[in-house]
C-alpha cells in the first residue's frame, strides 16, 4: 500500500485531479500540490475547502516548485514523505519528474507524452524517444510508472485492452474518436495549453496502418460518425499519444486518432499557422528582442481555466473497434459521455479537463491500493483494465457500450463472462 500523494501543476487538470484526490483522501493520504506559482496551488486549495471535497480531514498542503530541477523536486518528495507523485502540469515536465522518482524509488504517474519545447513531432513510436529509455531504470528499482493516465492516452488505452481480451477473437482496426461538442462563448480559445494544444497539430500526422507508420498533413483526412448523444460529428486524422504505445502492445495493423474541430477553429488555425505564429522557433523583432511567436499567441489568448464558468454542452470520448468474434464481422464503440456544467458544478472546472485528471486519480488509487502497483514502467493498456473502468464509473466517468447486442453501461461481470468464454473457446 502506498500513500500520500504529490501533484505537480495548477491548471485545470491538476485542479480537478486536486478535488478528486481531496474527495478519496481515505485511501490517498495527504495531498500536495506544487507549482512554479504557489498563488495558484493555494487557490486549488481555496475552492476545495469551499466546496468541502475533503472526504475526512487531512493535510492538503500547497508548495512553491520548479519541475525542472529535478534536486528541488526529490526535496519536496522526501520533505512530503509522498509515495506517488502525479506530473499534472506541462508534458515539458515528465522526464525530470520521472528522474526524481526512480530516484527516490516513489511512483509516477503522467497524462500525456513527454514533449521537448525544441522540437515537434518527432519520429515515431514517441514514447521510445523519451520515456521508455527509463524502462530498465523503473525495472531495476522496482518503481511504478504509469505512463498517459487521462482519458486519451489512458482510459482509451483501457477500452482498447478490454476490446482485445474480451469481446474479439481478432482485432482489425482501432479508432480513437475524441468531440467535444460544447461551446464555451469566447472568439477563439484552446481548452487546455495552448502551447501544447497547438503543437499536436502544427507537425506530421502519424497513424498506424497496415502494422507500419503512415506521415499525413493535419486536416488531410477526415470522416463523419453518428455518435451517441451528440450525434453526426465529422472529426480529423490526427497525430496522439495512444497510437503510438497501442500499436507496441497490441497486435492491431489500424489504429487512428479522430478528433473534432468546427470549421471556425480549423480556419483560425490555419491563419495563424499560415502566418509562422505557431512556430516554436525564436525570431527577432525589429526592435532586436527574441521571442517565440506560439509563446506570444498563448500569452493573448484566454486562459483554458476561464473558459470553464461559461461551458455548456457535452464531450464524447470512445473507440470503435473493429474485428472478428466466432467467424463473424464485429463491432464495438465504448464510450464516456461528459457534461461540461456538471464537471463545473462538481470541480470548478469544464469536462475537457474533468476527463484527463479523474482517470490520473483513479490511476493513483489503484496504485495506492496495491492493484495497479506493477514495479516497472507500464503504459494503461498493459494493466488490467476492468478495476480502472469500474472505478471510473464510481468517480464521475462512466462507460457505456455499443455493439449488436445494443447499447448499454459496462457491467464488469460481463467483461468477465466474455473474457471465459474466450477461454473456453480457445481464442
Amino acid at each position: 500500500m502506498k500513500k500520500n500523494l504529490l501533484i505537480i501543476g495548477a491548471g485545470g487538470v491538476a485542479q480537478v485531479a486536486a478535488f478528486k484526490a481531496a474527495m478519496h483522501n481515505d485511501v490517498l493520504g495527504d495531498i500536495h500540490i506544487a507549482s512554479r506559482t504557489l498563488s495558484k496551488c493555494e487557490a486549488i486549495i481555496g475552492s476545495i475547502l469551499e466546496k468541502k471535497a475533503l472526504r475526512r480531514p487531512g493535510i492538503l498542503a500547497a508548495h512553491q516548485l520548479d519541475a525542472m530541477d529535478i534536486e528541488a523536486t526529490k526535496a519536496l518528495i522526501r520533505q512530503t514523505k509522498c509515495q506517488i507523485v502525479l506530473n499534472a502540469g506541462s508534458a515539458f515536465l515528465n522526464m525530470s519528474i520521472l528522474r526524481a522518482c526512480i530516484d527516490m524509488g516513489v511512483a509516477y504517474i503522467d497524462t500525456a507524452i513527454h514533449e521537448d519545447p525544441k522540437k515537434v513531432c518527432e519520429t515515431p513510436p514517441w514514447y521510445g524517444n523519451y520515456e521508455w529509455k527509463h524502462r530498465e531504470a523503473c525495472e531495476r528499482k522496482g518503481v511504478t510508472a504509469v505512463l498517459g493516465a487521462g482519458f486519451d492516452p489512458g482510459v482509451v488505452n483501457a477500452y482498447a485492452a478490454l476490446a482485445a481480451q474480451a469481446y474479439f477473437d481478432r482485432v482489425d482496426s482501432i479508432d480513437i474518436i475524441d468531440v467535444n461538442a460544447g461551446s464555451h462563448g469566447r472568439y477563439f480559445a484552446t481548452n487546455f495549453d495552448p502551447e501544447i494544444n497547438f503543437r499536436e497539430f502544427t507537425g506530421t500526422v502519424w497513424s498506424w496502418q497496415e502494422s507500419q507508420w503512415r506521415a499525413n498533413k493535419m486536416f488531410e483526412i477526415k470522416r463523419t460518425d453518428e455518435l451517441p448523444v451528440v450525434g453526426a460529428q465529422t472529426t480529423y486524422l490526427t497525430g496522439h499519444d495512444e497510437v503510438h504505445s497501442l500499436s507496441a502492445n497490441l497486435d492491431v495493423p489500424d489504429i487512428r486518432f479522430w478528433m473534432g474541430f468546427g470549421e471556425h477553429y480549423i480556419n483560425v488555425f490555419t491563419v495563424l499557422n499560415n502566418l509562422g505564429l505557431l512556430s516554436e522557433k525564436p525570431v527577432v523583432t525589429a526592435e532586436g528582442l527574441e521571442v517565440v511567436p506560439l509563446k506570444v499567441v498563448k500569452a493573448v489568448l484566454p486562459d483554458p481555466m476561464s473558459l470553464a464558468p461559461d461551458y455548456t454542452g457535452k464531450t464524447f470520448i470512445g473507440d470503435l473497434v473493429k474485428g472478428v468474434r466466432d467467424g463473424v464481422e464485429a463491432e464495438l464503440l465504448v464510450y464516456n459521455i461528459s457534461d461540461h456544467e456538471a464537471a463545473y458544478s462538481e470541480t470548478n472546472s469544464q469536462a475537457i479537463s474533468y476527463t484527463a485528471g479523474v482517470p490520473a486519480i483513479a490511476a493513483a488509487m489503484l496504485i495506492a491500493r496495491g492493484d495497479w502497483d506493477c514495479h516497472h514502467m507500464a503504459n494503461v493498456e498493459e494493466l488490467p483494465p476492468v478495476p480502472f473502468i469500474d472505478l471510473l464509473g464510481n468517480m464521475g466517468l462512466p462507460t457505456r457500450i455499443r455493439d449488436a447486442k445494443g447499447d448499454r453501461a459496462f457491467n464488469a461481470a460481463e467483461f468477465c463472462g466474455e473474457r471465459r468464454k474466450i477461454a473456453r473457446t480457445g481464442a
